[in-house]
């Protein structure tokens, strides 16, 4: 494993406490098994703040973390960036692969680039931003329970099949890079959806639309959460809320909880 390296520094308040201020691992090369044990270990040694330089793909970075640890990234992760997670953030300084947020419980990823398909598949729990656009499938199978609702801010566009299967959770695309009257390319969205909502930002062609959902009109609970949201994504990013907030938003929903109900009704 290649040497740690301790960044410390001196805080400024007046008790004038002396902190590590985080642990930099050099990740060029490293295998992702030891490189993830390695990670697990600082964790479980109360280390609050890790940042990993030159990632290469290794997969399964913040894999079934459970600590309120803040992981800074400098390249690219590999599929499946956090899966299971439940409680860190981790940030991205560039794009990721596949599957980021796996069936993730609580926490926060920031992507500050693109990243690719199934992004927070089956996801139950915490936030995800990804400043730029994200492949296909994205929010597939998100689901709610009580007070866990999975979040998903995107600030470019996706590709087919977003929020397919959703049973619960918040999808917000922002299209910012879709020209003026353009129209979302993402082709059935909301297929058998039957739970969650999916907001959209800008021109919608609901000929793209699953049929299992329908647009509905926003209210002020609606507004709220893009207020919410859309604001945290603004702050990550540095964007412009109040201009992203204009909109409009088109609501997609589900028309009913089973879709598929009567599928193999004789």
């Amino acid at each position: 494993m290649p040497e740690q390296r301790l960044t410390d520094t001196v805080l400024t308040a007046p008790e004038g406490v002396h902190v590590v201020e985080q642990v930099v691992l050099e990740s060029r090369g490293v295998p992702y098994r030891e490189l993830n044990a390695r990670i697990h270990g600082l964790v479980e040694e109360g280390v609050s703040a890790i940042r990993l330089n030159g990632l290469i793909g290794q997969r399964y970075i913040g894999t079934n973390l459970r600590h309120p640890v803040h992981l800074t990234i400098d390249g690219v992760p590999g599929n499946d960036l956090g899966a299971f997670m439940d409680g860190p953030t981790i940030e991205v300084l560039g794009s990721a692969q596949d599957g980021c947020g796996n069936t993730m419980n609580g926490g926060a990823i920031i992507i500050h680039g693109s990243a690719g398909d199934i992004i927070g598949h089956s996801m139950r729990g915490g936030e995800i931003y990804v400043r730029d656009s994200v492949g296909y499938r994205v929010g597939i199978h998100m689901k709610e329970y009580e007070s866990m609702r999975p979040v998903i801010v995107i600030g470019g566009t996706a590709q087919h099949f977003l929020g397919e299967y959703m049973a619960g959770g918040i999808l917000i695309v922002l299209g910012t890079n879709l020209g003026s009257g353009v129209a979302h390319p993402s082709h059935y969205v909301g297929t058998g959806m039957h739970g969650g909502a999916i907001y959209l930002r800008g021109r919608v062609d609901t000929n793209l639309v699953g049929k299992e959902v329908g647009q509905m009109p926003l209210g002020p609970e609606d507004h709220l959460i893009l207020q919410r949201y859309v604001g945290e994504y603004c702050r990550y990013f540095r964007a412009d809320a109040e201009a992203l907030l204009r909109g409009p938003f088109t609501k997609l929903a589900p028309l009913t909880k089973r879709p598929y109900g009567r599928l193999y009704a004789y």
